[in-house]
């Protein structure tokens, strides 16, 4: 395995590549192959971004077909038919269903760059400066979106103060038997607490990089009541949770809340092209004619791909049905798991085929990842100490392949525990469940 020129030239910023030390060539629907050909299991899924699989047939022949015939790569923002043709697919098959009036606006390929955009939208319509974010939430790693980031991992790195934001405790961080948002509704209505007015609540309704940390639907639902009380524009960060991962397009689908603005992207295209906007409502749009630019504001072939995904997977509930009938193996299988240790070991996170195993440390969460790389598994770990280990596998999978993806899940977890057992069983507790 030739990989010397990484250790010569690239960055020591590198991560993935340091847990996944393969040198990889090939991709097809929910596998990744090296150069040798061999396969590996992808419940890793480019973070999220590859939830039709690799190199999605159907969408690839649409790529394929558009790039043959020299149509439009680079456009700006210009009107180009690969536009249209997905804002027209966008109207008809996302947001009239959902009787939803939002502009889209165009940012910069990344997730970071629809988090700027929507957060200077807030400030500018409002007038106020701050914006309260959650623990355990991450919003992109460009300053704006750091500041309203929880992580110290990434925030440690910036070099100057990041002021502009207000953290409050997410649902359940105080516990399961206290509602945050009676928090930060009883904080706001004290002129003496210290808190600015805020222009907006930042929220993900699973909190992806987080811990896999998903909100009740009551807590959704009375944070956007706050948000009104108190004049507070509510932006639903979806760049992970969107686009299916929950069981449906918008992770808010369900929920029975309309945010003011929702950011989209890593799916977004759909085959792992860069690709990211803001949805707002109407009466948000008051950008003036270039004021939020950026070189690369729409790619053309990652319209061409996400109108397919729409397109394909979109139309009717078919999709959605299947992603939750495979969300329904995950929480069975990580239910068996966890049962078969005491309660200390492990417990479940998460919602659709978002979820995590919440281990007791991230030492044991690493090993069984290493573990199950060592078996052709992809899969990492997330939370505020590497604890949880998620699946984010392709949407696409089949039931077979997830079935063996947990497989292997479950044979990792029992090599792992059978020394962590012995350990505690020298200290006199069993933690095997009979």
């Amino acid at each position: 395995m030739d990989t010397g020129v990484f250790d010569r030239i690239e960055s020591e910023v590198q991560s993935y590549a340091r847990n996944f030390p393969v040198l990889f060539s090939k991709a097809k629907g929910s596998y990744l192959y090296d150069e040798a050909g061999e396969a590996y299991l992808d419940f890793l899924a480019g973070a999220g971004t590859l939830n039709y699989g690799h190199n999605n047939p159907v969408l690839k022949e649409k790529l394929v077909a558009y790039l043959s015939e020299d149509y439009i790569v680079h456009g700006l923002d210009m009107h180009t038919v690969a536009k249209r043709n997905f804002l027209a697919m966008f109207e008809e098959v996302i947001l009239k269903p959902r009787k939803l009036e939002y502009i889209m606006q165009f940012t910069g390929p990344t997730g970071t760059n629809a988090v700027e955009a929507s957060l200077k939208i807030a400030r500018n319509i409002k007038g106020r400066e701050n914006i309260i974010s959650f623990t355990n939430g991450f919003h992109g790693v460009s300053l704006g979106s750091l500041a309203v980031t929880g992580n110290s991992h990434h925030r440690g790195v910036a070099g100057v103060s990041m002021p502009g934001a207000t953290v409050m405790p997410y649902d359940g961080y105080l516990g399961n038997g206290f509602d945050t948002t009676e928090l930060i509704d009883k904080m706001l209505s004290d002129s003496s607490s210290g808190i600015d007015h805020p222009a907006a609540v930042i929220v993900e309704t699973v909190q992806g990089e987080g811990g896999i940390n998903a909100a009740s639907f009551d807590w959704l639902r009375n944070l956007e009541k706050v948000c009104r009380k108190h004049d507070m524009l509510l932006i639903v960060d979806d760049i992970q949770a969107g686009c299916g991962r929950t069981g449906s397009f918008f992770s808010f689908d369900e929920v029975g809340i309309t945010p003011d603005i929702v950011t989209l992207s890593k799916s977004l295209s759909g085959y792992g092209l860069p690709f990211a906007v803001v949805l707002m409502k109407p009466e948000l749009d008051q950008w003036k004619p270039g004021e939020h630019n950026g070189t690369f504001r729409g790619h053309n072939p990652a319209f061409v791909t996400a109108t397919a995904a729409l397109d394909h997977f979109w139309r009717d509930n078919t999709f959605a049905t299947e992603i939750k009938k495979k969300a329904d193996i995950i929480t069975d299988r990580f239910r068996e798991m966890a049962n078969k240790y005491d309660d200390h070991w492990f417990h479940l996170n998460g919602r659709g085929m978002m979820q995590g195993l919440v281990c007791t440390d991230g030492e044991l969460a690493h090993q069984i990842t290493q573990e199950a790389f060592k078996r052709n598994m992809v899969i990492e770990t997330s939370g505020a100490d590497d604890q949880v280990i998620k699946t984010l596998c392709p949407l696409t999978i089949s039931e077979e392949e997830l079935q063996r993806g947990m497989d292997i899940l479950a044979e990792s977890v029992d090599t792992v525990m059978k020394d962590r057992v012995k350990q505690q069983n020298r200290h006199g507790k069993v933690s095997v469940v009979a």
